[in-house]
């Protein structure tokens, strides 16, 4: 693999850019691995990656269904932010954040992380009470965190529709180190990086059975041939369920909805943040992409479904948003729209974990929180895979959490997974 520094790129300008290698190899599945992941998204190629890294294990295969990064990696909004309050879920998260700060020079491969500022928008005092407690918490516990009044607010983003009478915008909660990132460029770097360490990346390779014997999965069968693996871990966000079923464990304490997102043509650089906005049943996020584009959604399609095609009521509520936040974007045109398929747990909340069977690993129900956490979802997924032990960062985030009593709910909305947005 040839690295990407300033001089490489100076001397392939030269000869027309014909001295780049392949990015990563397309190799045929052997019949064996020491550890098999099943998902090619960021989550099974980050969790490939830093097992090679972290943990010297290198005889590890992803298998994927189709094109990495053809999922739910390429069909999100890109936000990455950590600003989490409960115990468990905060370390998590910014540790994650911290992991994507450097995630460029750590793959030498430019992600395009953008430290832009979260901005999300309060419209009452109540309100403002809560984020001060979430905020202060989070600064308690070393994540950066401020309060902007309105004045603040106005000068930094001067766009916003500021004579609502209906819900007056009178602050905002920022975390200024929370910004976006590009998702197929973090996909393509953790995919070249994992393969520099000889990790075999195996494309259009459906999962379509499961082999069980002596309480293990013995083998996978795939399009492409019976696959065995020491080691099996799941990594298939929004198809969790099905190959859960495959394995014949029954069902998953989560939800399969869809999560619609936007893009408008690009125009003249307008929003140097990203903005959230919820206020009377109304959820809205966006930011501004290095290309120019708007690139914004807001809730999920409420009933259960694995299509990756969005529903037209939700395309009218976030149009409704926009408008209602952002007046002065009514004009562009809507270039595409289409939908991710989300794993919706109880308690909004994800799980890495064990399984009932010994040699399966289970990552999954990441609502509305996948892109931002595919560092460190693969960082402690392979932690997990390699010990058999969970981080004490994740060493509740389990099945049973839920009969055990222990409380994750970081919204406080009960055992409703559409409520978790």
């Amino acid at each position: 693999m040839t690295r990407f520094n300033a001089w490489n790129v100076f001397k392939n300008g030269l000869n027309g850019q014909t001295g780049w290698s392949r990015q990563w190899r397309d190799p045929e599945p052997k019949s064996s691995y020491d550890v098999v992941l099943v998902g090619g998204g960021l989550h099974g190629l980050a969790t490939a990656y830093y097992l090679a890294k972290n943990h010297n294990l290198n005889n590890v295969a992803v298998l994927e269904k189709g094109w990495i990064g053809g999922g739910n990696a390429g069909r999100n909004t890109t936000i990455v932010r950590s600003n989490y309050m409960i115990p468990g879920n905060h370390e998590f998260y910014e540790h994650s954040l911290k992991l994507w700060e450097n995630l460029s020079h750590d793959l030498n491969y430019n992600v395009m992380f953008s430290q832009r500022a979260h901005v999300s928008l309060f419209h009452s005092p109540a309100a403002k009470d809560v984020n001060a407690r979430r905020y202060n918490t989070m600064r308690l516990n070393g994540t950066d965190g401020e309060l902007w009044s309105l004045a603040k607010l106005k000068k930094n983003i001067p766009h916003l529709n500021y004579n609502d009478a209906r819900f007056p915008i009178i602050g905002a909660a920022v975390q200024p180190r929370a910004g976006n990132a590009r998702h197929d460029s973090a996909v393509w770097g953790y995919a070249r990086a994992a393969d520099s360490f000889g990790v075999d990346i195996i494309q259009n390779c459906e999962v379509t059975g499961i082999t069980r014997q002596n309480g293990i999965i013995e083998s996978l069968q795939t399009s492409k041939g019976n696959i065995k693996g020491k080691k099996i871990g799941f990594a298939v966000a929004g198809n969790t369920s099905r190959l859960w079923q495959m394995a014949e464990l029954g069902n998953l304490p989560i939800e399969s909805h869809k999560l619609q997102a936007f893009v408008t043509e690009a125009i003249k650089p307008f929003l140097d943040h990203v903005v959230v906005y919820g206020v009377g049943g109304a959820h809205f996020y966006i930011s501004q992409s290095d290309k120019g584009s708007l690139v914004f959604g807001g809730d999920l399609d409420w009933y259960k479904s694995y299509a990756q095609r969005g529903n037209l009521p939700i395309v009218q509520d976030v149009a409704e948003a926009a408008m209602a936040i952002l007046p002065s974007i009514g004009r562009l045109r809507l270039l595409r729209h289409w939908a991710g398929v989300m794993d919706m747990s109880m308690d909004g909340t994800f799980f890495i974990c064990k399984t009932p069977i010994s040699n399966l690993y289970l990552n999954a129900g990441w609502n509305y929180g996948g892109f931002k956490a595919s560092p460190a979802s693969g960082w402690y997924f392979a932690d997990l895979i390699a010990n058999e032990l969970p981080h004490k960062y994740i060493q509740h985030h389990h099945l049973e959490r839920f009969e055990q009593g222990i409380n994750l709910d970081e919204r406080g909305a009960g055992p409703d997974p559409k409520l978790h947005g």
